[in-house]
């Protein structure tokens, strides 16, 4: 990584202009560092006309919110590239395309998405996208599907699991989902009023235990190219249009990872609603997440079981009623991830907006108490609930 530095906006420019695909490069003349991530520079790209022609992103070698003393691996940006470089090619409709990329500078030239918007925000706005959840279980269907055993030639799957291995950020996730919300640490972040809650999740045995089966299980099962941070800051949205982004944390690992945290993200929103909207307002808008979920999660497994039917290589795993029972597996799975989400996003280093951007303080306590609550009740009984109408009734319960 000798070659590397931080890019400045002029940097950002030259590069789109070398890599950004346009006819007349020249066209490009002005960058806009533009997010709040922590681990990354992205700059917009602008043309004489002030038009966003193309993106530039550039890893970081540290955790932007904390500082150098958390330094990150560069090789993440290549990891990332490549992971949307896979999926895209199994799922170009809802996959943002990746036009260039350089390990060495641990950067990337990618399309312009500014006729979408961050899903988040628009969730948080009550702006609907009726086709998000739909789409969203396609481009889970599809890019978990073919990177799995059940697509893969196993030498292939073998070779992808090596190439795409990434401890570092693997570590980070282990860390903020399954570590730090059930010990003390410094990295934790909650308000005061709520220090019995967040003591309560430590002081359980059954919940850590169960945690503990969460973490080992992501550790173990090596099952599909994962995005890894698949949530609602990930993902764009415009009308009839839906693609994700944002994948450094890409590894092979459990598939119900990808969907739990995906479904975790729409619950958090479900769970801050009351903050933000009026009551009425706010009731009919939880009820279009859990019809969201119920959407993402059988667009899923519909698409996943049709992939399966029509395209499994191997003989054993090809056997009649056997994805249907691998999903029965990932479903539960899923559920618990989901928990794991909803405590990290209330009580670790990484919050998110549906929460943290409630004005009323009781309010925003309350919306966070629900969710901590929400996401132990969903960690402890996850193999007791067998469906997506189960699930929502579970959450109606700790309503």
């Amino acid at each position: 990584m000798s070659q590397y530095r931080t890019f400045t906006a002029q940097d950002a420019v030259a590069y789109a202009q070398q890599f950004g695909g346009l006819t007349d490069p020249s066209e490009l003349v002005e960058a806009q560092e533009v997010g709040d991530g922590n681990l990354n520079l992205v700059f917009k790209i602008f043309d004489r006309q002030g038009v966003s022609r193309v993106i530039v992103k550039q890893a970081l070698p540290y955790v932007r919110c904390v500082g150098e003393s958390w330094p990150l691996t560069l090789d993440r940006a290549r990891l990332e590239a490549q992971t949307l470089i896979e999926h895209f090619q199994h799922c170009p409709q809802h996959t943002v395309q990746i036009l260039h990329f350089d390990p060495q500078l641990a950067v990337m030239v990618m399309e312009d998405l500014s006729s979408h918007r961050i899903w988040r925000g628009e969730l948080i706005n009550n702006v609907s996208y009726p086709q998000a959840p739909q789409q969203l279980g396609e481009y889970l269907a599809q890019t978990l599907f073919h990177t799995s055993d059940f697509y893969l030639h196993p030498h292939e799957k073998k070779a992808q699991v090596a190439r795409f291995i990434n401890p570092e950020m693997c570590e980070i996730t282990e860390d903020l989902f399954f570590n730090d919300p059930y010990q003390i640490h410094e990295r934790n972040n909650y308000p005061l009023a709520l220090e019995a809650d967040v003591a309560a999740l430590r002081d359980d045995p059954q919940l850590t235990l169960a945690v503990a089966a969460l973490k080992h299980h992501f550790f173990s099962h090596a099952e599909a190219l994962l995005h890894g941070d698949i949530h609602s800051g990930s993902i764009f949205v415009a009308d009839g249009s839906l693609k994700a982004i944002d994948a450094e944390f890409g590894f092979f690992g459990p598939v119900g990872f990808d969907i739990g945290t995906a479904i975790g993200n729409l619950l958090l929103n479900y769970c801050g609603l009351p903050g933000h909207l009026g009551i009425r307002d706010a009731a009919a808008a939880r009820e279009q997440r859990l019809a969201d979920i119920q959407q993402l999660w059988h667009t899923f497994a519909e698409r996943f079981q049709q992939l399966a039917t029509e395209k499994t290589r191997d003989t054993a795993l090809a056997t009649p009623g056997y994805a249907s029972q691998f999903l029965k597996k990932v479903w539960t799975d899923a559920v618990g991830y989901c928990g794991t989400e909803l405590i990290r996003r209330s009580v670790g280093l990484s919050h998110v907006a549906d929460l943290d951007t409630i004005r009323d303080e009781e309010m925003r306590h309350a919306c966070l108490r629900h969710a901590i609550q929400l996401g132990k009740a969903l960690i402890l009984v996850a193999g007791r609930i067998d469906s997506a109408e189960e699930l929502i009734a579970r959450v109606r319960q700790y309503s």
